[in-house]
């Protein structure tokens, strides 16, 4: 054996245990929280022992990776750097989007200026005959009112609500309150949040309430200046349209009704993402708004 093979084998060098290398991990992932802890505080996360409510503690796991298969336990072994989590089985949660109304309530009346609709059932297939499933069905925005509300007062006067019970309306799309009453869906609403009243199941009939106007969409433009044909999903949504109907008009401070600027037959320009679009028996496109939306008046 030579000088350097007795001086290398006279250092002993030792080999490292599991246990140690599960410490070092341990201490490694505390690191590493700890600085991640400092790192968010100046910014109010509030990041903490106490903000990790699913995590009852540390242990080591076991060198050999095992699966459980048992889909009954409530902890199991999470990460690669040998560190078991123990994590707890949180409840699920349940999110009811309308208020259940008790059996034992008989009716409901309505304060002030509200409305009760009786919510129309979301259609379940297509004009085609197709069924939908229920996440494809789109939100209904029309129904029947079943009460209404003594009204409000402006100045000395009282002024009644405008649409009756068993009226025929549409609303505002993510207006009021939703009630599930006698095992139907309901929605309790304000006056104002209801565009019009309609006898059909045709848009164009629709008449427009306060200060509401009803447009019949401009078709949008086939070809650019060019003479280019556009695609459907290259065409601008278009801002313009024919008046068909128009409100009575707002309420002024004393109760009294102003009349619309606008007249039936009129074209107009409207901001661009107002209102709610509806689709005609005509196969047209027409936009319920309120007047203030309305920007020009159009002549050729």
């Amino acid at each position: 054996m030579g000088h350097s093979e007795k001086a290398i084998s006279s250092f002993n060098i030792p080999t490292p245990s599991v246990r140690g290398l599960c410490n070092m991990r341990v201490a490694f992932w505390w690191a590493f929280v700890g600085g991640l802890m400092a790192a968010l505080q100046p910014f109010g996360c509030g990041v903490g022992a106490r903000s990790l409510p699913s995590f009852e503690g540390l242990r080591l796991a076991p060198p050999a990776t095992r699966t459980s298969s048992s889909s009954s336990s409530s902890s199991s072994s999470v990460g690669t750097l040998g560190l078991g989590l123990k994590r707890r089985s949180l409840p699920a949660l349940v999110v009811k989007a309308a208020t259940v109304i008790a059996p034992k309530y008989s009716s409901i009346k309505p304060l002030g200026d509200r409305v009760l609709v009786k919510i129309k059932s979301s259609e379940e297939k297509t004009s085609g005959g197709i069924l939908l499933p229920t996440t494809a069905q789109s939100k209904p925005q029309g129904g029947e009112i079943v009460a209404v509300g003594e009204g409000k007062t402006i100045g000395k006067k009282q002024i009644n609500i405008s649409a009756e019970v068993g009226k025929q309306v549409i609303y505002s799309k993510y207006a009021g309150t939703e009630l599930e009453f006698n095992g139907s869906k309901h929605l309790l609403l304000k006056e104002d949040d209801i565009m019009g009243i309609l006898d059909t199941d045709d848009i164009k009939d629709l008449k427009p309430l306060n200060d509401r106007v009803l447009i019949k969409i401009a078709e949008a433009e086939e070809k650019t200046a060019g003479g280019l044909l556009l695609t459907e999903a290259t065409k601008d949504k278009p801002s313009i349209g024919t008046v068909i109907a128009v409100g009575p008009g707002p309420l002024d401070q004393e109760g009294n009704r102003r009349a619309l600027k606008i007249s039936p037959g009129s074209t107009v320009m409207y901001s661009k993402y107002a209102g709610s679009e509806f689709k005609g028996a005509d196969g047209a496109d027409y936009i319920v708004l309120k007047a203030s939306d309305v920007m020009a008046v159009l002549s050729s």
